[in-house]
């Protein structure tokens, strides 16, 4: 075997080789395996298409895998949930079990469950291929529904080709999407959401929490039922109408897959389903999340891998997402899930506690992505930076196309939470903000829905705290308000302008919103004061909010117009510990920082190419709430210090006042010497 592309990208992996080329037989093999039966792996991931509920032109047929099962019934309002031989599945090989009736036995929108028999015991399930299920506001109890429209989804608008373009990510939640005090839908979302996207600047959106989950407060990360769609949203046609005029927006939608592991229900989820704990989990210790208190799936099996590729396939055919973002991938590729590990050596990614059966569904995952949509792209949410994760598969990699940057908001956090103004490190931030592997691409960011939670706080709320209870309105005027919104605009531009692949902005964290985010439950009475998004806050002009979100606009329409992310390398320029200045230059912009607390500079010299320069942002600008100590008009031409001419760099004499970002674009011209 050729020397896999990942190891000749990086002499350091040359060690860890034969692991490497090890991971790479095992995915082929298991590919092979797989297509001993089918033509492709598009072809294989047809689950959806044969288990499940269908109705069809002889009637419906429904079919499940419960290998542990002794007898099957449907039962639900088609026969008043009582268990009849009528509606008894039938046995057939494999641990497949098979139920034909007639089309008048069911009506669409009829609730229904299986009701499983084995050896010592029996239950209600909901269907694990199930695509629709809604639960009983009184007693909370979950039904699979007969949803069988016979007019499919009429699509409207060509999804946009996603892979021209660096993602700029809109990260949205529906239900918390609403400003009054409930669960947002699908349609409000459509309605009042998508337009105010689309204005903002973004070019994709992912949706969280799309996968059935009985529990609201888990985010979406618990699922139950993997197949069906949200019913505390709405309907799976809106959802379809959601994605479709995204599209004519020119926007993307990716969604949040949980893969990495199961919710623990059994009545409405995979727990138990045939009275195992092993159909699609693992047994014994491996079995259960011990962090997540969730299942965790056995990669291994062939059952697992039919289940999760199908589910893959479904979503992107079904609902015409445009790619997915991996939930947990740390803890897919790691027997102790991540934890515990700082990953602060090559060995900790080949030392043997790695699962090469989750490594191996990543990649036939990435590969099926781009088999049923090409185009389509996959973003791992991983914090361990496991060589080759976001590589190509023809390079050895497991075939992402970007990884998420998350160790940009610890670095955040913590330089906010540790540091004085004073000591903020320049070269720090820079080498934070671009240093990554030569062969992925990363979405930057700086906060996301996981820095907005209970226990956590966002940046605004870091920076100003209870002052924006009663200094955001215009009339006030209040230093802590003042540096929060200063470094808000700052540390968004420097981390957007510095990204190697994308960035991804959390809903509402654009304009600064206040507070956490507190899904209801228990301990605050079942409050939704915090599971919502307050937009009147920043449509209200007489409040400073509408200022950040003016600023965000503006600085991703440079970003979108100039197409910095094009270029893949920022070209460092200064990085001044002292007087606390940094600056790069990208694509013939020029990024200048400063952000000393205190002390502002007249003709501070920053070495360039040769030309004119005009200003294209500025975050100390008026109409972004910034103090206008800036003359915009200026043109500003480059100078040369002294002789010999040709051994000198060039100049630009900036007035930098203190905690104030500059963008300036490059017009190549004369310099005046």
């Amino acid at each position: 075997m050729t020397k896999p592309g990942i190891v000749e990208n990086d002499p350091w992996l040359e060690p860890h080789q034969p692991k490497i080329e090890d991971r790479i037989n095992k995915w082929q093999a298991k590919e092979q395996q797989l297509l001993q039966n089918a033509a492709s792996l598009k072809e294989f991931a047809s689950g959806h298409l044969y288990f499940g509920l269908h109705k069809t032109s002889e009637g419906w047929v429904i079919r499940e895998l419960a290998p542990n099962a002794t007898a099957i019934y449907l039962v639900g309002e088609c026969n008043h949930w009582r268990i009849s031989d009528d509606f008894k599945f039938t046995s057939l090989p494999n641990g497949v079990w098979e139920l034909k009736l007639p089309q008048s036995a069911l009506l669409h929108g009829q609730k229904y469950k299986l009701h499983i028999t084995w050896e010592g015991g029996e239950g209600d399930r909901i269907p694990a291929y199930t695509t629709r299920v809604i639960q009983n506001p009184d007693n909370h109890i979950f039904d699979a529904v007969v949803w069988a429209s016979d007019e499919p989804y009429q699509w409207k608008n060509k999804a946009p080709d996603i892979s021209t373009y660096p993602p700029i990510i809109y990260e949205a939640h529906v239900g918390m999407a609403t400003e009054n005090e409930g669960v947002g839908t699908y349609n409000e979302f459509r309605e009042k959401i998508l337009p105010r996207i689309h204005k903002a600047g973004y070019n994709t959106i992912q949706l969280m929490a799309i996968q059935e989950h009985p529990y609201y407060g888990s985010f979406g990360y618990h699922v139950s039922n993997f197949f069906a769609v949200s019913s505390r949203f709405g309907t799976p046609y809106e959802l379809k109408q959601l994605v479709d005029e995204a599209h004519g927006l020119g926007i993307a939608v990716i969604m949040d897959i949980v893969h990495s592991h199961s919710v623990k229900n059994e009545l409405e989820g995979l727990g138990k389903f045939d009275g195992t704990g092993h159909l699609y989990f693992h047994e014994g210790p491996r079995r259960e999340h011990i962090a997540w208190d969730s299942l965790c799936f056995d990669y291994g099996k062939i059952e697992v891998l039919h289940f999760l590729l199908s589910n893959c396939r479904y979503w992107l055919e079904e609902f015409n997402f445009d790619g997915f973002r991996f939930d947990g991938i740390t803890s897919m590729l790691y027997f102790d899930h991540g934890l515990g590990r700082d990953f602060n050596s090559y060995d900790f990614y080949f030392d043997g506690g790695q699962d090469d059966d989750a490594i191996t569904y990543i990649t036939l995952a990435n590969k099926l992505i781009q088999e049923v949509k090409p185009g389509a792209i996959a973003i791992a949410e991983d914090m361990s930076g496991m060589p080759g994760l976001a590589a190509p598969i023809a390079d050895g990699g497991m075939g992402f196309h970007f990884r998420l940057s998350m160790g940009i908001p610890d670095f955040w956090i913590k330089l906010i939470k540790e540091a004085t103004d004073d000591t903020w490190p320049m070269g720090g931030i820079f080498h934070e903000l671009t240093t990554r592997r030569a062969d992925e691409r990363t979405i930057s960011y700086a906060e996301s829905h996981d820095q907005a939670l209970v226990g956590d706080k966002t940046i605004i709320f870091r920076l100003i705290d209870q002052e924006m209870y009663w200094h955001m309105d215009k009339k006030s005027e209040n230093l802590v308000i003042d540096r929060g919104m200063a470094l808000h605009k700052m540390i968004r531009l420097v981390t957007l302008s510095t990204a190697s692949g994308g960035y991804l902005n959390f809903m509402g964290n654009e304009f600064g919103h206040p507070e956490w985010i507190d899904f209801p439950r228990e301990g605050n009475n079942w409050s939704y004061k915090y599971a919502r998004r307050q937009w009147s806050l920043a449509d209200n002009r007489e409040l400073r909010y509408h200022w950040l979100a003016d600023f965000d606009r503006d600085m991703l329409n440079l970003i979108n117009v100039e197409n910095i992310l094009q270029q893949e390398w920022c070209n460092h320029v200064v990085s001044n510990e002292g007087d606390k200045i940094l600056a790069y230059e990208r694509k013939g912009l020029l990024f200048v920082f400063n952000f000393h607390p205190t002390h502002s500079y007249t003709d501070y010299g920053i070495a360039v190419q040769p030309g004119k320069y005009r200003i294209y942002l500025n975050t100390d600008s008026n109409i972004y709430g910034g103090f206008g100590h800036i003359d915009e008009s200026i043109t500003y031409y480059t100078e040369k210090p002294g002789k010999p001419a040709s051994l000198q760099p060039h100049y630009i004499k900036l007035y930098l006042p203190s905690r104030t970002a500059l963008v300036l674009k490059h017009m190549p011209s004369k310099s005046v010497y």
